[in-house]
């Protein structure tokens, strides 16, 4: 079984709230699973070196804006990483579709992880706050296939 670091960004409590049901699932099966509702560079480097996976979980703010528990992060891993050819990782984003940056956050987080030649598992989970009243529940089946391909 794997470890796994869910990293969370979130503004109101609802990515929060999909990272512990996503804990919920993966310890089920079986992995190790760590939720950080602050995450800090060295909470990350704990999840790069390969045998380890990252589940970015992040909302968006604004214009697609990444949110302030999970900004400096961002831009730790963008201005002090850099190269992680060893890193997996999975993202679900949370949006709203009335914006035109719906899920910037988590888009943001998956251009920069490709850049750094990063892999991640699967496709990005998008949860729409019209269409969803809860986030948590949609996320569910997801998590579970997403669980299939570690």
């Amino acid at each position: 079984m794997s470890k796994i670091g869910i990293f969370v960004g979130t503004v109101y409590g609802n990515s929060l709230a999909v990272a512990e049901t996503a804990q919920e699932i993966l310890e089920q099966q079986g992995h190790e699973v760590v939720v950080f509702d602050e995450p800090t560079l060295s909470d990350w480097q704990l999840y790069n070196s390969g045998n380890e996976i990252a589940l970015i979980v992040t909302s968006s703010t604004g214009q697609g804006d990444i949110p302030d528990t999970i900004a400096p992060l961002y831009s730790e891993i963008k201005d002090v990483v850099g190269y992680q050819p060893d890193l997996r990782y999975g993202i679900i984003a949370l949006g709203d579709s009335s914006y035109e940056s719906f899920c910037g956050a988590g888009i943001r987080f998956d251009e920069l992880l490709a850049e750094q030649s990063a892999t991640r598992i699967g496709d990005i989970l998008f949860i729409d706050a019209i269409e969803v009243d809860v986030p948590e529940e949609f996320a569910k089946p997801w998590v579970e296939a997403w669980a299939e391909l570690l």
